[in-house]
């Protein structure tokens, strides 16, 4: 996640901290739909609400994690 987040913003992924705000730094709605589309295609039944709730990668990996607990895969 955190590598995908990184090369959207230009960053290198060391710059980008579990609790930072990622539209503090630059991440957009559009951009976020990407990742949710991209994601998607792993299995995970991510949606856009999953993530536009959370603006952290931490809280980005909470959500997923129980998602795939909810699909039995976790």
């Amino acid at each position: 996640m955190r590598a995908d987040v990184a090369d959207l913003l230009g960053e290198s992924p060391a710059d980008i901290g579990d609790d930072d705000n990622l539209m503090d730094l630059g991440l957009d709605s559009m951009r976020v739909l990407g990742l949710v589309m991209r994601w998607g295609e792993t299995g995970i039944a991510l949606e856009f609400p999953h993530l536009a709730e959370h603006v952290t990668l931490a809280g980005w990996w909470a959500t997923v994690q129980q998602l795939q607990k909810q699909a039995g895969q976790g």
